[in-house]
Order: structure tokens, then C-alpha cells, then sequence
């Protein structure tokens, strides 16, 4: 997780020295291992290093192709080896992965983009061509911001010094804001500032003075189809491609840490690195877990599951008791973390910077890399919904099996068959015509006005699913990425210290071979997560295989809302977001009256909201942000409310 930064005068006026220095210094913190530059002809590029593999620490950014392009590269390539074989020349086994990239662009141009395998944002400045290239990885695992005036552009994979050090500052997106409101996030080329963008995941920004164009370079095909006789032989494709996607993360020169929470998919991840590891096919010095308990929450009792794998690997891992106290170490609540040093917080609630029982861990164990798995959930068919594979059998008039689905299913799920068939048609109806399902409507509290507005952003972008194109579970599946793309887009770069993030279950070959199968591999009645449990037995205990699905925790918070009753009340007396015409003061507060009394309410739009509130004060007390002159800083509360 290297970064990078550029500014371009388009009149070729030298990048002000003073500037630089400004940024360079905020990078540091994220890039401690080198401090390099490339400066001509009005344009300025920066590039702060953190090693995590062996070829990394050979590499010098920016890097000169032979062609001439100077490419500023953070990532990791995965298939540096296949790369290298097609590409023959002067690159060998020990070359840099940016060496390999620069050899792939100045053979193939932008059609590189597509055959580079791993977790990557990049820039390419041609001085003869006198243009600006940036592109970024499939699923859009690195960040990549740009922001192009009439004289300049600068850009980098951190939003803070591009937002900081721009001498203005910026409206607020507000439809980047709904995004945060809705469970789907913002749209993926969206940022809290107007005019500032994310160049899209599986997308290349051309820059020229004055203009630039978005195109996608690759994307998910829907011919691609993998169909077997046998389900053995969908599970040894599974095993042979999930083993791959954790072999790639877990390429490092120090000791990988993984995140076991107890469940199927970090349990999964732990112990198929145990394995790859063994087999000597690894590129990793050992492999560390650290998991996070709470002994105080009935509902939430993770330790005899991480537990299981623990025994299973013969070694204890790092614990973290994330009750309250431990956690914060006060009982002050936080409704967000506050801003380092004034820096610019792109993310609602949460700063980057590394908690402390982490940097406790990292510096114990030598870790820099960390395996999440997020996304699993989502991609191993977590959600136990049949709606694709009905959409499927109506789309292919395959109604007589579709009649015998839909009794089965209703007999599993005990809802009625028409309920299901329903939920199978809706989605080839248009959105306005059916509105959006109860879990995707907009938080009650939200102001009518802002509702209407953004009610797209608020209901996660919802489109009508073709009858007659494309595989309805297909069009699910990458929905489905997506809306992880969108989650892993709005996620704030760990530092102090710095920390690389992987993510297994996001590797593109992984997707592309689930994005294939049919549906019914994954998800069967009575057998959520079909393939991925069939597929990792005698791998992964059969204690985690088989467990029931881990509960989601809202005790806690509903008992938080009533402990911290008088905290949660004086925000809302004087609440910004309310002046800004998002949230209604009235609803709000009887929204926490609810919780308070124990009620169930979103809650999680409850927190997002107190993150949300939080995060714009921040922002408009820093200077980063401009309201309405006509806005008032808050709105008060009527007495009967208050009360």
C-alpha cells in the first residue's frame, strides 16, 4: 500500500516548492519506506513507499519505461509470472512489479490494463503526448482521486492532501452523503467533495488540458459459463481457485496477519493459508490470526468458534476484548473519530488511523499486511435467497421446475410460494413502479425534501433486471460486486502505522468463476453457502462449516442509546445535518425515544447518522467544506420533543 501524488500545471508554471513539501509530509505517515520524485515541465510527481513483498523493495517510482511514460504504480500484481512469460525480454523472476507493468503498457497501451491481475491504482504521464493516464484495478480495492480545474490537475491515492492543500474549499456532494444514508454506500466515482472524483473501479481516466474521458477497460462476461456433470467437480474448481486467491494475498516478505473472527469466512481464509503454507506454495513467512471477543454480549460469543481453528492450526492467536471498556478505554461515548492533525476525513466515523489494540499486534508480530474477509458474505452466497434462481427458470420458461422450486423453497423459508414468486418478478419490473424492498428504504428520519431528491443514492441505485438479456443471476452476482466495490471504495487508508489491507474473497479469477456457476451451487434449500461448505471439508472444522449463522449484534447498541441517553439528546438539539436539509429533527428524536425504550428500529442508520453528524462538523469547522450563507449552524428542537 504505497502512495502516490501529482499535480500538473497545464501551462507548464513549475509546482510551487513550498506545496510539495506540504505534501510530501502528509503522505509520510502512509508511506514511511522511500520519499522519491519526478519533476519537469510543470508537472510534479510524488511517491512514498511501504514495502510488503521482496520485489518491492528493488522498485524506484516513478519509473521511466523504455518507451519514455513515467508510471507511478501502488499495488500488488498477482500474476506477475504469466506476465513475464508473455512479455519475455529483459524481465526475469526478480523484476519489480512495476517494471513488469511498464512492459505491459508500452506493448499493449491501455489494452495492459485488463491483463493485470491484483490490487492496483497506477499513473502514466507521457511528456510527448503531453497527457495523463489513470487507471485502477477490476473490483477497486487501491484509491485513486483526481481533481481537474481549468489550469491544473492534481491527483492521488490519498483524498486528504488533494482536499487540504487546494486553497478552497468545496462544496458538499450530498448525493455522496445519501450514499452513506443508504445500506449500499455512494456511488464508486463519487467523493464528500464536488468536483473532486474516484476514477472507477475496472476504469482509465484519459487527461488532456481542458478535458478528460472515462473508459472501462473490462468488465465481468456473461458468456463465460462454467457448467460440470458433477458436484465434486464445481467443488475441486472452487478449491483450486479459492486456494489461489489466498496463496496471492498472502505474498510478503514479513509475517501476514489474518483476521479470524470465528466464522466461514475468515475461518476459511485462515485455514486454507494453513495449507498453501504447507505446500510450500506461499510466498509468506508465517501466517498470524488475531480475533476480537466480547464476553459481556449473549448474542455475540465468537471465542469457542475462532477457537476451533486455533486448535486446529496449533497456535493461539492475538485476542481483543472489544467490550466498551477495553475498546475505548472511557466510557465517553464518540459519535466519530476525531480529525488528525486537520486532516481531511473522507470517511464518516472512522479517521484510518490504526486502533490501538492493532498497532499493539503489528508491532509485537512484525505484520504490514492484513487478510480481511469481507466479501465472502456476499460472493459464497451467505444471503440464502432463491429470487436469482427463480429469475433464472422464468427468464428460460422452465416453468415446471420453477413451480416445483417455489414449493420447495416455501416449505424451507415457511412464507407462501406467491410471496417468493413475487420477489422473483418484481426486479424485472421498473423501480418506480414496485419502490424499493423494505430494507432499502430510506431511514424514516431523513427530510422529505432529501428523500425525493436523492432517493436513487438512498435506495443503493436500483435498475430493472432485463428479462430477456443477460443471466438474471449473473446481473445478481455483479450487482452484488458492485455493492462491494462501493463498500471497499469509501474504506480510509489504515495508518500510524500504515497497514495493507487483502481481501481473498475479491480476487478477480474468484469472482469470475462464481460469476459463472449456476446458482444452485451456491445457495440450496436448507444449505446456505452450498458450494464453499461441501468444497472446504476436512480444510475448515466442522464446527465452523456447520454453524449456525453468526447473529447480528444490536443489544448492545439498543442498551448504549439508553445509557447514553443525555449524549445522544444533546446532539440531536443542534444537529447540522439538519440545517442542511437532510435530517428531521421531530422524526429523529422519536427515532431514539424508540430505541431507548428497547423498540426495534434501523440501526444502523441510526449509527450512520450520529457518524454523518459528527463527520460534517468536522468538515465545516476545518474549512473544508461551504454551506448556504442562508443556513443557520444548527436548528433547535421544539420543547415537546425535548422532552
Amino acid at each position: 500500500m504505497s502512495v502516490l501524488f501529482g499535480k500538473w500545471n497545464f501551462d507548464g508554471r513549475p509546482v510551487a516548492p513550498e506545496y510539495i513539501e506540504k505534501v510530501n509530509a502528509a503522505l509520510e505517515p502512509y508511506g514511511p519506506d522511500s520519499n522519491e520524485r519526478y519533476s519537469k515541465d510543470g508537472l510534479t510527481i510524488l511517491y512514498r513507499a511501504f514495502h510488503t513483498t521482496k520485489e518491492s523493495h528493488h522498485e524506484v517510482q516513478p519509473h521511466i519505461s523504455p518507451s519514455g511514460v513515467v508510471i507511478t504504480w501502488d499495488g500488488r500484481l498477482d500474476n506477475r509470472t504469466e506476465l513475464i512469460s508473455e512479455l519475455r525480454g529483459s524481465l526475469s523472476v526478480n523484476s519489480s512489479d512495476v517494471e513488469i507493468v511498464a512492459r505491459a503498457y508500452d506493448e499493449w497501451k491501455d489494452k495492459s490494463f485488463a491483463k493485470l491481475l491484483g490490487d492496483w491504482a497506477l499513473s502514466i504521464w507521457s511528456p510527448t503526448e503531453r497527457s495523463l493516464v489513470l487507471a485502477k484495478d477490476p473490483i477497486g480495492i487501491r484509491h485513486l482521486y483526481y481533481w481537474m480545474g481549468d489550469t491544473q490537475i492534481t491527483w492521488g491515492t490519498i483524498l486528504d492532501p488533494i482536499v487540504r492543500f487546494a486553497g478552497r474549499a468545496f462544496d458538499l456532494d450530498k448525493e455522496y452523503v445519501a450514499g452513506w444514508f443508504s445500506l449500499m454506500y455512494p456511488a464508486a466515482h463519487l467523493t464528500p467533495c464536488v468536483g473532486i472524483r474516484s476514477v472507477p473501479p475496472s476504469s482509465c481516466v484519459l487527461i488532456r488540458p481542458g478535458r478528460h474521458h472515462v473508459t472501462r477497460y473490462w468488465d465481468f462476461h456473461p458468456e463465460r459459463r462454467i457448467h460440470y456433470r458433477t458436484d465434486a467437480e464445481y467443488e475441486e474448481h472452487f478449491r483450486t481457485v479459492f486456494a489461489q486467491a489466498v496463496r496471492r494475498k498472502l505474498r510478503s516478505d514479513r509475517p501476514v496477519l489474518a483476521e479470524l473472527s470465528g466464522g466461514r469466512d475468515s475461518s476459511s481464509i485462515v485455514c486454507m493459508g494453513d495449507t498453501v503454507i504447507a505446500r510450500g506454495t506461499a510466498e509468506c513467512p508465517r501466517l498470524d490470526t488475531i480475533s476480537y471477543y466480547d464476553d459481556s454480549e449473549p448474542h455475540w460469543n465468537e471465542r469457542p468458534y475462532f477457537t476451533k481453528v486455533e486448535e486446529k492450526r496449533g497456535r493461539t492467536g492475538w485476542h481483543v476484548n472489544v467490550g466498551r471498556q477495553d475498546l475505548q478505554g472511557t466510557d465517553e461515548p464518540q459519535s466519530s473519530s476525531p480529525p488528525p492533525n486537520n486532516c481531511f476525513v473522507p470517511t464518516p466515523g472512522y479517521n484510518g488511523r490504526t486502533p490501538r489494540e492493532i498497532r499493539e499486534c503489528l508491532s509485537a508480530q512484525g505484520n504490514r499486511v492484513l487478510l480481511s474477509g469481507i466479501g465472502g458474505d456476499e460472493v459464497m452466497g451467505g444471503v440464502p435467497t432463491p429470487t436469482p434462481e427463480l429469475q433464472d427458470l422464468l427468464a428460460s420458461g422452465r416453468f415446471r421446475v420453477l413451480a416445483h422450486q417455489l414449493k420447495v423453497w416455501a416449505l424451507q423459508m415457511k412464507k407462501p410460494w406467491f410471496h417468493l414468486f413475487w420477489d422473483a418478478v418484481r426486479d424485472f419490473l421498473p423501480p418506480l413502479l414496485v419502490g424499493a424492498p423494505i430494507n432499502q428504504r430510506p431511514a424514516p428520519w431523513l427530510q422529505r425534501s432529501f428523500a425525493k431528491h436523492h432517493r436513487a443514492a438512498l435506495t443503493g441505485y436500483p435498475s430493472r433486471t432485463p428479462l430477456f438479456d443477460r443471466l438474471p443471476s449473473f446481473q445478481f452476482a455483479v450487482n452484488t460486486i458492485d455493492h462491494m466495490r462501493k463498500e471497499l471504495g469509501c474504506t480510509a487508508l489504515p495508518f500510524a502505522p500504515p497497514l495493507e489491507k487483502r481481501f481473498p474473497y475479491m480476487d478477480r479469477d474468484l469472482l469470475e468463476f462464481m460469476c459463472a456457476i449456476p446458482r444452485e451451487q451456491l445457495v440450496r434449500p436448507a444449505q446456505r453457502r452450498s458450494l464453499m461448505r461441501r468444497a472446504l471439508v476436512g480444510i475448515v472444522p466442522d464446527e465452523i462449516l456447520n454453524r449456525k449463522t453468526k447473529a447480528f449484534v444490536i443489544r448492545a447498541q439498543m442498551v448504549a442509546v439508553a445509557r447514553d441517553w443525555s449524549f445522544l439528546s444533546a446532539i440531536a438539539q443542534n444537529m447540522l445535518s439538519a440545517s442542511l436539509g437532510i435530517v428531521d429533527l421531530d422524526r429523529y428524536m422519536k427515532a431514539l425515544q424508540t430505541a431507548r425504550r428497547g423498540e426495534e428500529i434501523p440501526m444502523v442508520s441510526l449509527n450512520r447518522t450520529l457518524f454523518i453528524e459528527g463527520w460534517l462538523k468536522d468538515l465545516l469547522a476545518q474549512g473544508f467544506i461551504t454551506i448556504d450563507p442562508a443556513v443557520k449552524p444548527g436548528v433547535k428542537l421544539q420543547e415537546s420533543v425535548q422532552s
